[in-house]
């Protein structure tokens, strides 16, 4: 009798804790997208501190064009706009905050691509597929409209997408219509069309028109 309530009382114990298992596993697979792009971000910023504990706005630059040649992200892809932003008279440090930012972004396109086991087949792609994540479309959408379309589509097919999730579609939504878009160069056509006019009555510019801007805070 009193083994039995010994082992009865162990039961009790350890099932409450078994079933907690599970759960505490989901919430850590669920927060590790996060977690990847903020440890990106925080990576390309401490690079900029490493530089003999400079902070200056150009050390931040010189370490987050360090990290993009590392990634192997093409520079024009940013020298472009910072020269842009120097231009237009933008202050250094929000030139530096800008490129850390995009730096981020890019960093983690080239890594999802690679992933789905795809390539950009040129640096606009590259920069709206970033794009395209950075507007919460899912990596996996993403990744299937990368291997769906065909390469002369490929970029312009991820920018739409990018763009119906900016309207308010829900990824698996866009999803569905750029994949069947995506079957020929007419049907790609029209849904681009399309988007465009509900991006301009909403005052929004495409993805494809920015595509390699980066976004001044």
């Amino acid at each position: 009798m009193k083994a039995n309530a010994t082992k009865s009382t162990m039961m009790a114990l350890l099932v409450p804790t078994m079933l907690l298992v599970p759960a505490a596993l989901r919430a850590q697979s669920g927060s590790a997208a996060q977690d990847q792009s903020q440890s990106h971000q925080s990576q390309v910023q401490a690079q900029g501190q490493a530089q003999g504990g400079a902070r200056t706005p150009q050390a931040r630059i010189d370490a987050a064009l360090s990290a993009a040649a590392k990634a192997n992200v093409p520079a024009k892809l940013l020298e472009s706009k910072i020269a842009e932003g120097e231009a237009k008279h933008v202050p250094p440090e929000r030139i530096a905050t800008a490129v850390e930012a995009r730096v981020t972004s890019l960093v983690r396109a080239s890594e999802t691509m690679k992933r789905g086991g795809v390539e950009a087949t040129n640096a606009g792609e590259l920069a709206v597929t970033a794009d395209a994540l950075d507007a919460g479309v899912s990596e996996s959408a993403v990744i299937r409209v990368e291997r769906e379309a065909p390469a002369e589509r490929r970029t312009v097919a991820i920018a739409v997408l990018a763009d119906l999730v900016r309207l308010g579609n829900a990824s698996d939504r866009a999803l569905a219509r750029v994949s069947t878009a995506v079957t020929s160069s007419a049907a790609l056509a029209n849904l681009r069309a399309e988007v465009a006019t509900q991006l301009t009555h909403g005052g929004l510019g495409s993805t494809l028109d920015a595509a390699g801007a980066i976004r001044l805070p």
